[in-house]
């Protein structure tokens, strides 16, 4: 069973993109939404450290980071790429920090510098991604770290064993191929 983080950010658009690929899921708004066969998950875009003190508040933490860090499939985007991150630039403070990477929040700047582009996310060919206040990886921390995509010299698709983060939104459009090659881990 999928669970979608869905305490805020985009959940209802992943959630459409697995009725497309007609995959089970759930909503996680709180502790008692985490169905004991949840066996994958994905965090959301939206906003990092609104999601991170509701995962707190909510009592998700623990629970969430223990499934991770027992190698449960994990498809992270754009907030979510920041919620799995190891270290934050400029921030002291992490959330689950279970993917060895660093990134930089709102890399690419504020809503007016959203954008769109066409790149190869590992395998995939011609992927259409909308970037939206998105972040970038600046360093990898761990050499098993596997780059996905470049966009610009810039990192911003990784796998580290069973997670994936990425900068971008692949709910935003009509490909589903970012969420088969996470059904596929």
């Amino acid at each position: 069973m999928t669970g979608i983080l869905a305490v805020q950010g985009a959940f209802a658009e992943h959630a459409h993109i697995l009725d497309l690929l007609s995959e089970n899921y759930v909503l996680i708004r709180k502790k008692q939404d985490i169905p004991q066969n949840l066996d994958r998950l994905i965090l959301v875009g939206g906003e990092s450290t609104v999601q991170s003190k509701l995962i707190y508040e909510l009592d998700l933490f623990q629970i969430l980071r223990d499934k991770i860090s027992e190698n449960m499939p994990v498809l992270g985007t754009c907030a979510g790429l920041i919620l799995l991150a190891q270290e934050i630039r400029d921030q002291n403070q992490t959330c689950f920090g279970t993917l060895p990477v660093c990134v930089k929040r709102n890399a690419y700047g504020r809503q007016l510098g959203s954008f769109s582009h066409t790149g190869h996310i590992g395998e995939i060919q011609n992927f259409p991604m909308r970037f939206i206040r998105a972040p970038y990886i600046e360093k990898i921390l761990d050499p098993e770290v596997r780059i996905l995509n470049l966009t610009d010299q810039k990192i911003t698709a990784v796998q580290y064993q069973n997670q994936i983060g990425i900068a971008f939104h692949p709910e935003l459009t009509d490909d589903l191929r970012i969420h088969q090659l996470f059904l596929n881990l």
